[in-house]
C-alpha cells in the first residue's frame, strides 16, 4: 500500500484538453511537469477501445454543434455499446449505417492520434464514451462527479495510503474501468487486514483528468499507475490474442 494521497487530487485538478469531454468537476491546475509521450502511451496501451469507421478504417465524425469546422469521433469504452450505436445507425440511417463497422483500437493509439490532430485547426476530436453501468455507479460514489469515463481507486488507513498491485519488484496502483473489479480488491485488503477494514475508501475520478494529469501533473505517484481492463476488455483480449 503506498501512503500517499495526493494522486487522486492531482487528477482532479488537472485541466481538461485536446479531444476530451469537459467535466465540470475538474479545475486548472498550476505547477506543470509532463511524463514523456512514450511513458503514456505504453500506458494507455494495453486498454482496448472501440471506434466506429467506414470500409476504409477511417473514423465516423460529426461537426460539433458550436463550431462546425471541428470533427468528432466517438471512442467507446465498451464493444457492446460501439455495437448498438451501429444497429441504431442501421435502422435511422440504413445507408450510412451499411458503411460502417466497429473498429478496436488501443487507448495508447487514440491519445496519439489526438496528439497528432491537437494543433490542426480541422483535426479530429475523440469523444470518451462511458459505459452507463459505471456513470451510474460512479454518480453514487462521487456526487460531484458529472460526465467523463470513470475509473475507481481504493484507499485505505489513516492517511488514506493507495491500494496496490505487484508485478515483479514494483507496486503500481491500479484505476479500474469497473467498480466490481475495485471492489475484489477491497476484499481481498480487508481479509488480508482485518483491522483497516472500516477505512476503506472507493475514490471516483475520469480517465479524461487522468490523462490530462499524466501530461502535466508533478506527483511522482503517476509513474505508478495501471490502468485495469474491464472485464469485458479482458475478454475482449483474451479472444483475439494469438495462441502461443
Amino acid at each position: 500500500m503506498l501512503k500517499k494521497k495526493s494522486l487522486v487530487n492531482t487528477i482532479r485538478n488537472a485541466s481538461i484538453v485536446g479531444a476530451t469531454v469537459v467535466s465540470c468537476w475538474l479545475a486548472p491546475m498550476g505547477k506543470l511537469l509532463a511524463l514523456p509521450q512514450e511513458v503514456i502511451v505504453e500506458k494507455l496501451q494495453s486498454i482496448p477501445v472501440f471506434t466506429v469507421a467506414d470500409e476504409q478504417g477511417a473514423p465516423l465524425v460529426a461537426t460539433n454543434g458550436e463550431n462546425q469546422n471541428q470533427r468528432v469521433a466517438g471512442v467507446f469504452i465498451s464493444k457492446a455499446d460501439a455495437n448498438n450505436f451501429v444497429q441504431q445507425l442501421r435502422q435511422s440511417n440504413p445507408e450510412l449505417g451499411g458503411q460502417v463497422q466497429v473498429i478496436p483500437v488501443s487507448l495508447g493509439e487514440v491519445y496519439e492520434m489526438a496528439e497528432a490532430n491537437a494543433n490542426q485547426p480541422d483535426g479530429i476530436r475523440f469523444a470518451y464514451v462511458p459505459r452507463q453501468a459505471d456513470v451510474e455507479q460512479a454518480r453514487r460514489l462521487n456526487s460531484e462527479y458529472r460526465s467523463g469515463v470513470p475509473l475507481f481507486v481504493a484507499t485505505a488507513g489513516d492517511d488514506q495510503g493507495y491500494l496496490t498491485v505487484r508485478q515483479g519488484n514494483q507496486e503500481f496502483i491500479p484505476f479500474f474501468f469497473e467498480e466490481s473489479q475495485v471492489r475484489e480488491l477491497v476484499e481481498g485488503f480487508k481479509q488480508s487486514q482485518p483491522d483497516m477494514a472500516d477505512s476503506v475508501q472507493i475514490e471516483v475520478v475520469v480517465l479524461e483528468g487522468m490523462i490530462s494529469a499524466l501530461e502535466q501533473g508533478d506527483d511522482e505517484l503517476l509513474e505508478r499507475i495501471m490502468l485495469w481492463p474491464s472485464q469485458e476488455s479482458i475478454q475482449f483480449i483474451r479472444e483475439n490474442t494469438p495462441q502461443q
